[in-house]
């Protein structure tokens, strides 16, 4: 039987970020995930700046492709995650944003400048490998959670790792909240659907294509219920759409194709199939109830900023709220635990409201042609506040 300090379930950004605090202060991590790394992740694919610092990441090795220099030797007897073709042979993508473009789909558009890089554009399948190899932890990967029993100093997983300390971090579908959270059945949280694409764009069209790599695009639903982008991250496009409770999904996509081809933006054919992707969007900072020995982070605990739906800065904060709350147990891991996690996020994320909880229904369509027709309320509002979160310093 294996055994391990803190196991974690979910190798994406609040995972591996929660272990990399972890391992800097000592502590034996496993890392277990059902897929093989790096995968793929539906998600439009941009970080800002005060992730950097959160997380110490050094850009130019991250940039220079290969094993990240300087990641913490986990123990021996489980493979690191293989680079894609990006970290192998090449430079990892990495594109400044200094510029958006927003609007409704089918209004007018308004183009936001910046004096500097105010996010990043990286492909997720680079991204979270990266991460996960610099954590140090000890790896699991193509190991689904097949079983969890709970002991009387902590849990065994698979029958085969204890642990006296789990960490769900599994995304929307995380296996441990699904088998351990108790919900509020009063709680009403909205569910994003999202499709998208990622693909390498024909040589040919790069150096003329119309979207440009430092400009990300979003144009929101006339009624604001989601939006789509359209984001070019060096020589790749990425293409998506995400909805609240949305059943119909695959029909406003393709107007969002449409609209893009007319607008002479998609000039390319999508050489193949959109993904599909499910997340919560916060509107509680202490949504569940978990038993002891047990933390959720990143979307395990649907903590993506309900404006944007963005989930990578959460994910990563939380995960360092929660490194920080583990270390500071040493060892005496009792029900106030999870109590203290949820303190140190309501003091980070506060309360959520969705963007437009403060209109009535009926005026949501001409109030957003209306502010989002306006280059102040685009920059200040809509970008600075709900999309970059300037305003938020980073987490130290």
């Amino acid at each position: 039987m294996e055994t391990c300090d803190v196991a974690i379930v979910g190798g994406g950004p609040a995972g591996s970020a929660c272990a990399w605090k972890l391992r800097r202060a000592g502590l034996d991590v496993v890392v277990l995930d059902k897929a093989r790394f790096p995968r793929d992740k539906v998600c439009a694919g941009w970080i800002t700046p005060p992730i950097i610092e959160s997380l110490s990441l050094d850009v130019d090795d991250y940039l220079r492709g290969g094993p990240p220099d300087g990641s913490l030797p986990g123990p021996a007897g489980h493979a690191a995650p293989t680079e894609p073709d990006g970290g192998r042979h090449g430079r990892r993508v990495f594109q400044p944003f200094t510029a958006f473009v927003t609007g409704l789909i089918g209004g007018p558009e308004v183009c936001t400048t910046y004096d500097r890089p105010v996010s990043f554009g990286i492909r997720r399948c680079e991204f979270d490998a990266y991460l996960l190899i610099r954590s140090g932890a000890r790896l699991r990967l193509g190991e689904p959670l097949v079983s969890l029993r709970a002991e009387p100093d902590g849990w065994c997983l698979n029958e085969c790792l204890r642990t006296p300390l789990l960490v769900g971090a599994g995304g929307h579908f995380c296996p441990v909240a699904r088998q351990l959270a108790q919900v509020d059945p009063q709680r009403d949280e909205p569910v994003v659907l999202a499709q998208e694409v990622e693909f390498p764009l024909p040589i040919a069209l790069r150096d003329h294509f119309p979207v440009s790599g430092a400009r990300p695009e979003l144009f929101f639903c006339p009624d604001l219920a989601g939006y789509g982008w359209i984001v070019r991250k060096g020589d790749y496009l990425n293409i998506g759409l995400g909805r609240e409770h949305e059943r119909n999904l695959s029909t406003h996509l393709e107007q969002f194709l449409a609209f893009l081809r007319a607008r002479g933006k998609l000039t390319v054919e999508i050489p193949q199939p959109f993904r599909g992707h499910a997340y919560k969007l916060r509107r509680y900072v202490a949504p569940v109830r978990v038993p002891d020995r047990v933390l959720l982070i990143g979307d395990a605990a649907g903590l993506a900023y309900p404006q944007s739906g963005e989930g990578i800065r959460p994910a990563i904060e939380s995960g360092l709220l929660a490194a920080e709350t583990i270390l500071e147990a040493r060892g005496h891991y009792a029900s106030s635990l999870w109590q203290r996690f949820q303190q140190r996020c309501q003091r980070r994320f506060g309360e959520g409201s969705s963007r437009t909880a403060w209109l009535p229904e009926g005026w949501k369509p001409w109030v957003a042609g209306k502010l989002l027709a306006t280059e102040w309320f685009s920059r200040h509002v809509l970008l600075d506040r709900w999309f970059l979160h300037r305003h938020q310093p980073a987490l130290h």
